[in-house]
């Protein structure tokens, strides 16, 4: 659902790897953290995190996407770009309402009371669906960033930096260092946005020197991609020869009898029965005749 046909396969993927470990990486040190250090989860401010990074997502990945559309016009058009930027909009929208619904779900859950127990058991099952489809959703995108690879290959790159430091830029003006120490807070709340930097700066940097792949330039621009071997469709079948006849029954090592090559009637054979050149005359054709020849 998330990672349609249209979406380009990664060029390296490596880099993906990274991506999808650093996320797991990133989700099993915040379990870790809140757990073991703060002691607990504020259950409201997560919440309240999860649907303002919603909130994040929707406005500003178009406005980004905007101002490389403007970088982008000087080198070339961008109405060809309509159809790949209208298919990542609507996986951004999908992936936006997929994290919103648990959010809303929770919110809901939190003001059911002892009565309503079967419910708030049933809404706990649809919650972890909901929350293991999230986290698989969010795998997928973490590559293309909503399909904006079909875009530009560099563009899921900065996207994913973009969002990154301006979800993390807040926490460190205001000082809200999720309970822990000033120390230990500040290496917390950094090592998302530095973790993504550093991979977005590693796959920008083998676009360029593999592929040629330029940020600024328009995606018109970029032509094949070396190193990419296009398919070629698979050669049909020789067609199998005649088996050879088989052998005469009773002697199945000796070879067919016959000449092979004869042919039903021989093609220079007269039409009708008999001397090719006319009849010949009976008797001995070297016999000479009764009369002299020369006589008068």
């Amino acid at each position: 659902m998330f990672h349609p046909a249209w979406i380009p396969e990664s060029l390296d993927p490596s880099v993906e790897r990274l991506k999808r470990i650093r996320i797991i990486a990133g989700l099993a040190a915040t379990l870790g953290v809140y757990t073991f250090l703060v002691g607990g989860f504020d259950v409201t401010e997560l919440l309240t995190n999860t649907l303002t990074a919603a909130v994040v997502l929707l406005f500003l990945t178009p406005l980004t996407v905007g101002v490389m559309l403007l970088v982008w016009r000087r080198t070339g058009t961008v109405r060809e770009l309509r159809v790949p930027l209208a298919g990542a909009f609507k996986l951004l929208l999908l992936f936006v309402c997929a994290l919103a619904v648990p959010v809303l779900l929770a919110w809901f859950m939190l003001g059911l009371g002892r009565e309503d127990l079967f419910l708030f058991l049933f809404l706990c099952l649809v919650m972890l669906w909901l929350v293991v489809f999230v986290f698989a959703a969010a795998l997928r995108v973490s590559g293309n960033f909503f399909g904006t690879g079909a875009v530009h290959r560099s563009l899921p790159a900065l996207l994913a930096v973009v969002t990154c430091w301006l979800m993390a830029l807040p926490d460190l003006i205001t000082g809200d260092l999720k309970g822990l120490g000033l120390a230990l807070g500040v290496v917390f709340i950094l090592a998302a946005p530095l973790t993504v930097t550093g991979i977005a700066l590693l796959e920008l940097r083998r676009l360029k020197r593999r592929y040629g792949i330029r940020l600024r330039e328009h995606p018109a621009a970029q032509g094949p991609f070396p190193g990419l071997v296009p398919q070629v469709p698979a050669p049909a079948p020789a067609a199998h020869p005649a088996p050879a006849p088989a052998p005469a029954p009773g002697r199945p090592h000796l070879p067919v009898q016959g000449n092979p090559y004869a042919h039903p009637r021989s093609p220079y054979a007269p039409a009708v029965p008999g001397h090719p050149y006319g009849a010949a005359t009976p008797g001995n054709p070297y016999v000479p005749p009764a009369q002299n020849p020369y006589a008068r």
